[in-house]
């Protein structure tokens, strides 16, 4: 019966709150973004992506403070790899309803900092330090408690290696889980009593 109680309230859960719900504080965000992708449609022997998975707790209404970890990487038959990384903390903040774009959207702006490099084959050389990367989002609310987003982002990393400093602007597509906090799954407790 308590299994059955349990997830009839999590059923409730995901009917009542809308968007706004999940960016609330003691909730947390689980997912990751896919960036830079290319297939190589002219050059089958191409491939390149980005993968950026992360993590996020809430700790006040729209602020969520995380971790995030890259790994990317472009191949090209015959001519090596280019291997990007990184590993830090992660910063958002979400506008108000007042801002929505969309009946279920959210505007984000994402910071963050930590330690990476950008290891490059040919001339263009590496860059390994202190990795930055700050931009815009749009989060669009499928159901509640899944969200995705395109995030637009700049990316810089200072450092050392036979390159100081190195840059771009990415344009990343995700997926993100927000996943009830306890305070949320008390309310709904308290709500559904």
């Amino acid at each position: 019966m308590k299994k059955f109680t349990l997830l009839f309230t999590f059923v409730l859960m995901g009917i009542m709150f809308q968007a706004h719900a999940q960016i609330q504080k003691g909730n947390v965000l689980m997912g990751g973004d896919i960036g830079n992708l290319s297939l190589g449609l002219n050059s089958p022997s191409t491939f390149t992506a980005d993968i950026t998975p992360k993590a996020a707790w809430f700790i006040k209404d729209n602020v969520a403070l995380g971790a995030y970890g890259r790994f990317g990487i472009s191949t090209e038959k015959g001519t090596g790899s280019d291997v990007r990384y990184g590993i830090g903390a992660l910063g958002r903040y979400y506008t108000g309803s007042d801002v929505e774009v969309l009946k279920h959207g959210r505007i984000f702006a994402e910071a963050n900092a930590g330690i990476g490099g950008q290891n490059l084959r040919g001339p263009g050389g590496s860059t390994n330090g202190l990795e930055l990367g700050v931009g815009p989002g749009f989060a669009y609310f499928v159901t509640p408690s899944i969200g995705l987003e395109a995030l637009l982002k700049y990316n810089g990393i200072v450092g050392f290696g036979s390159s100081a400093y190195q840059h771009s602007l990415t344009l990343n597509f995700g997926f993100q889980v927000y996943l009830p906090g306890q305070s949320t799954a008390n309310k709904v407790k308290s709500d559904v009593k």
